[in-house]
């Protein structure tokens, strides 16, 4: 059984009862639903209490995922000290909503790296392989053999770019 609960008009809640679910709650987004599972015996009360509740934990962990232009930017700081020896200093770290193809751009005259809308809500390994990828240009301006040797020391560099060559082929097997 479902039905629409009441929410902000940015998001709709659908929650679903069900006589199989005995004790467990749980929340997921489906587009821009979110669903809320929930036994059938839970009072009217309960389910307004646990689908606030859902709907708050599911938000706080877009918001880890999905982190400000400012948090992005210290994310970066964070990453060229750890992994570059703090010699990368770029001048302004920002998502961009017009990367196109790209995940990431840099622009060594100024020193600015753009990351692209479409890595939010990707694992946060991704983003900092990818902000560190921008934050080598600053090194580095091309893919040569310097370039990748300072991404070495980031241990998940291999996984991050067979993830997103993953996103890439199923974004171009759907178009």
């Amino acid at each position: 059984m479902a039905h629409d609960a009441p929410t902000s008009p940015a998001t709709s809640v659908e929650v679903r009862r069900s006589r199989r679910r005995t004790a467990t709650v749980s929340a997921y987004r489906d587009g821009d639903r979110t669903i809320v599972a929930i036994p059938a015996r839970f009072s009217r009360a309960q389910e307004q209490e646990w689908v606030a509740k859902m709907v708050a934990r599911l938000e706080d962990k877009e918001r880890r995922r999905r982190p400000s232009d400012v948090e992005l930017s210290e994310r970066a700081a964070e990453l060229s000290e750890r992994y570059l020896d703090g010699r990368a200093r770029p001048s302004s770290v920002r998502w961009s909503g017009n990367q196109g193809r790209r995940w990431g751009s840099c622009t060594v005259g100024d020193g600015s790296i753009r990351i692209s809308d479409r890595l939010r809500g990707m694992p946060s390994w991704v983003l900092d392989y990818v902000l560190l990828h921008e934050l080598a240009h600053l090194l580095h301006a091309g893919h040569g053999p310097e370039f990748w040797r300072l991404l070495e020391a980031y241990p998940r560099t291999e996984r991050a770019k067979g993830f997103l060559e993953g996103v890439t082929f199923s974004s171009e097997d759907a178009g």
